[in-house]
C-alpha cells in the first residue's frame, strides 16, 4: 500500500514518517477498563472486536552526514498463517519493503531506537534470510533501556508471546545492542526519555534541532484516543505508572511546544499538545503535512 511520506525539518535533522506495518488488536484490550460503549465511538471495531492500528517508524537523517537512524522497527514478517489472520498482518507491509519503497538501503541505517521490545515494535529487527534468522539492519546499533532488554529476555510481561526471542537472538554476539541506563543523548540531537508503565523499561524518543523538538511517544500514548488519564491498555504492566508517565510526557511536550508522534494512530499520527482545563488536548500539526505524490 502506498502512503505519502511526511517530512519535518529540525535544523540540520530531517525526520520522515514511514510505515513499519499495520496490525489489528482487540479493542477491549487496547482500552483496558474503559467500557466498549465509550471506546467504540472513537475506534469502531470489526466483527472480531479488533481495531485497526498503524505501526509508524521515523527515519532520521543528518545534513552532511551518512548517519541514518530509525525509531521503531514495527511488526516484521516472521509469522505463521494463523498469526497473520489473527492480527490481520500483510506480509508485504513491513519495515524492509517500506524502506526500499522510500529508496533507503537497510545497510545505510546506522542506529535504531526502540521504545520497547514488544513484537509490534521490534519484529522488524530480524528477518528470515534463506532459512536462517538475520538482522534486518546489519550495521545498526539498537538503543534500548537495559531494563527493557533484560525484562524482554526474561519474558517479564502480562502478555504471552509478545517478547519473542526470534526478534532478539540474531543480534546477540554482534555488538549491536546498546543498553541504556535512564535518560541519555544517544545521537546528536536525539535523546531517550524513560516513560515506564506500559513496560518497566519503556522509553520515548526526543529529536531536537533548529530550536524545535519532536517526541515519539511509544505505547505510553498508543493512539490519540488514549489521551484521557484513565484510557490505558490492559497490556500495561503498571497502569498507574503509565498514567503518570503520560502526564509527564504531555506536560513536557506542551511546555516545549514540541510535535508529538503517536505511533499506532492511523489517521493523525503527528499532533501538537496544549494545556486544556486540568489536562491536555491535541491539535493537528499544520507543519507536518504529507509530501505531494510524484507526478505520473
Amino acid at each position: 500500500m502506498t502512503r505519502h511520506a511526511t517530512t519535518i525539518e529540525l535544523g540540520a535533522l530531517r525526520v520522515t514518517l514511514l510505515s513499519a506495518g499495520r496490525i489489528r488488536l482487540d479493542g477491549g484490550a487496547m482500552f483496558g477498563v474503559v467500557p466498549k460503549a465509550l471506546w467504540a465511538r472513537l475506534c469502531p471495531a470489526d466483527e472480531e472486536n479488533r481495531i485497526d492500528l498503524a505501526c509508524h517508524s521515523l527515519l532520521i537523517e543528518w545534513q552532511g552526514s551518512d548517519r541514518r537512524a530509525l525509531v521503531e522497527a514495527g511488526t516484521g514478517n516472521k509469522y505463521a498463517e494463523k498469526e497473520r489472520v489473527i492480527f490481520a498482518l500483510d506480509p508485504s507491509d513491513w519495515l524492509l519493503p517500506n524502506l526500499a519503497a522510500a529508496g533507503v538501503e537497510p545497510a545505510s541505517i546506522t542506529d535504531v531506537l526502540l521504545t520497547h521490545l514488544h513484537f509490534d515494535h521490534a519484529g522488524g529487527l530480524t528477518h528470515d534470510a534463506d532459512g536462517r534468522l538475520a538482522p534486518s539492519l546489519p550495521r545498526a546499533r539498537v538503543h534500548i533501556q537495559r531494563r527493557e532488554h533484560d525484562d524482554a529476555r526474561a519474558g517479564h510481561t502480562v502478555m504471552t508471546l509478545t517478547y519473542r526471542e526470534e526478534n532478539f537472538s540474531p543480534l546477540d554476539g554482534t555488538g549491536l545492542w546498546n543498553l541504556l541506563e535512564g535518560e541519555d543523548e544517544v545521537l546528536p540531537g536525539v535523546r531517550v526519555m524513560p516513560t515506564p508503565g506500559h513496560t518497566r523499561g519503556h522509553q520515548s524518543i526526543v529529536v531536537s534541532g533548529g530550536g524545535r523538538s519532536l517526541v515519539y511517544a511509544g505505547d505510553v500514548l498508543p493512539t490519540r484516543h488514549h489521551l484521557r488519564p484513565a484510557y490505558n491498555m490492559a497490556f500495561d504492566l503498571d497502569p498507574l505508572g503509565n498514567r503518570a508517565a503520560k502526564q509527564a510526557l504531555l506536560t513536557w511536550v506542551a511546555d516545549h511546544g514540541a510535535l508529538l508522534v503517536i505511533g499506532h494512530d492511523v489517521d493523525q499520527p503527528i499532533v501538537r499538545v496544549r494545556r486544556w482545563r486540568e489536562w491536555f488536548e491535541l491539535e493537528p500539526a499544520p507543519d507536518a503535512v504529507p509530501e505531494a505524490a510524484p507526478a505520473a
